[in-house]
């Protein structure tokens, strides 16, 4: 509202809210730091677990940073752009989500005490910046090289990914099934190594152990034969993968039928039962002894199908049905009349399996897949689900490493060196924003020493030491978690990948940048919504 003359005139709608200046820089602040520290307590190999029930009372335990804020119904505008921080992150690279969100936490908070000493927010959102991209050329200089075939690496990476989560009790077999799956699916093109995560099936069931976890290097249907009267294994398989209905279509267009004697009728049946018999016949002489069909197969089709002793599997889904054909070199047919010799796809082995009281498809022995899928197994559904958080992690460090082929040592060793480096950066630049550059190395000190107060060690002391070994030109020296003492991270196998690094700074310094810059928050009034009829009662009839 403002004033013309004694006339007030009216610019927001009735019950907006309105925050301007400083008051609305320290909300936000707050709410960003709030959300930061609900995540704080589950970093590192010793963190916490957290439980979250929702309004229906489903049960989610975890302290996978992107599933805890991902659950977290939040209200404020600056809360949820933290929130988008660790889906960025987890999209991108897979892990880091609760470094990120960490990191953006205390970015903001260590910009208050800027802005308390009267620095503009411009001013500082320009230093961390600045900072900002620094830090990627100092984590590109000092990270080190890793190759696909450098599978110890690789284990170590997956394991320190497992660490501190569900799964860890398993985390040696989990890391190889992941290892394995990777270096399956990873594709090389002009020097350059890509993985597609699509490309690698999850599929969880609660029975057995998480130990008990498999990979198949081919593919995992949750489907079951079409009739039982079809073959429960087949060896030396070739699949058909057909995307059409084999079954009798209707015509486009309404029409009718005029039959006059019961040979008609007879006859209208029999070419019915030749057209399907066609299809199978089309199948058979393919050389498919296996078929996946995407869409609904008709009973009499079924018939002529175990008559031919062919396993087949109907209403298979669309992404099913692209990774056998990565798995098993089949090309997808949408008309089966097309269906030639060269179509379908080989496995040594297709067998139907009860895993938990339900039918599986197993397609094994895949010559050289370019699409697998790892089987989780656990002794309760939170734990399976837990497992598969940690195995999604794992793959996404996996990802991010062969692609960029750049690693760096754990445990905060890297944040310690990024810092002591900014600090040295931030004398040669001078002016307020040498402030913000400082303020920014202290921001990323906050990894160590989280993990030093979640080993039981003093965050203070620690930092004092793991600064003086970094003095000393030891890169790799952080903390060790597990035995609460500071040592080198890489000889102990604690091994990230630069890129989850690069994105964890890249994502929470833009956020804070972001919610610094805003000094003016108009939230519109919630509209009434109307409540229902008195007593909880059904509408009445209209």
């Amino acid at each position: 509202m403002t004033q013309l003359g004694q006339t007030p005139i009216l610019i927001l709608p009735e019950g907006a809210l309105r925050s301007t200046g400083r008051n609305v820089q320290k909300q936000n602040i707050l709410a960003a730091k709030a959300v930061a520290e609900t995540v704080k307590t589950t970093l590192g190999p010793k963190g916490m677990d957290k439980m979250l029930v929702d309004d229906l009372g489903d049960i989610v335990i975890t302290n996978d940073g992107a599933t805890i804020v991902e659950e977290l119904d939040v209200e404020h505008p600056a809360a949820k752009m933290v929130i988008e921080v660790a889906k960025t992150q987890d999209e991108e690279v897979g892990d880091g989500t609760t470094t990120a969100v960490v990191l953006t936490g205390e970015l903001l908070a260590n910009a208050e005490t800027l802005l308390d000493q009267g620095i503009h927010p411009t001013l500082i959102a320009y230093g961390f910046t600045i900072a900002a991209s620094k830090a990627f050329d100092i984590l590109d200089e000092i990270s080190e090289k890793v190759s696909i075939e450098d599978t110890n690496t690789l284990k170590e990476i997956a394991e320190t990914s497992i660490t501190g989560k569900g799964a860890e009790i398993a985390k040696d077999k989990l890391s190889n099934l992941c290892v394995d799956a990777i270096r399956q699916v990873a594709e090389k093109e002009d020097n350059k190594i890509s993985v597609d995560l699509d490309n690698i099936q999850i599929e969880k069931k609660k029975g057995g152990s998480t130990g008990d976890s498999i990979l198949i290097k081919g593919m995992i249907i949750d489907k079951e034969r079409a009739h039982p009267g079809m073959p429960k294994r087949v060896e030396k398989a070739k699949i058909a993968l057909v995307d059409m209905a084999l079954e009798i279509k209707k015509t486009e267009t309404d029409a009718k039928i005029k039959i006059t004697s019961s040979d008609q009728v007879q006859s209208f049946i029999q070419q019915e039962e030749k057209m399907l018999k066609d299809m199978v016949d089309n199948v058979k002489n393919s050389g498919a002894n296996v078929l996946i069909c995407q869409k609904d197969v008709d009973d009499l089709a079924l018939h002529y199908l175990t008559k031919a002793n062919i396993l087949a599997v109907k209403s298979a889904g669309e992404d099913d049905m692209k990774k056998i054909a990565k798995a098993t070199g089949a090309k997808i047919v949408t008309n089966v009349k097309d269906l030639n010799k060269e179509d379908p796809g080989y496995a040594d082995i297709v067998e139907e399996e009860k895993i938990a009281n339900e039918e599986m498809l197993f397609i094994r022995g895949c010559k050289n897949p370019k699409a697998v899928s790892i089987l989780i197994r656990g002794g309760t559904e939170h734990v399976v689900d837990e497992a598969e958080r940690s195995i999604h992690d794992a793959l996404g460090c996996l990802e991010a490493t062969v692609e960029s082929g750049r690693v760096v040592a754990g445990g905060g060793a890297i944040e310690i060196e990024l810092a002591k480096r900014l600090k040295e950066f931030a004398e040669t630049v001078g002016g307020r924003e040498q402030l913000a550059i400082t303020e920014f190395s202290n921001a990323i000190e906050v990894i160590p020493r989280i993990l030093a107060q979640s080993a039981g060690m003093d965050p203070i002391d620690t930092l004092v030491k793991l600064r003086s070994e970094h003095e000393k030109k030891k890169l790799n020296v952080g903390v060790d978690v597990i035995d609460a003492k500071i040592d080198d991270m890489w000889k102990k196998g604690v091994i990230e990948p630069t890129k989850i690094k690069i994105q964890a700074i890249k994502s929470s310094s833009e956020a804070a940048v972001m919610i610094l810059r805003i000094d003016d928050m108009i939230a519109a009034s919630k509209k009434n919504i109307p409540s229902g009829p008195p007593g909880g009662g059904r509408m009445p009839p209209y």
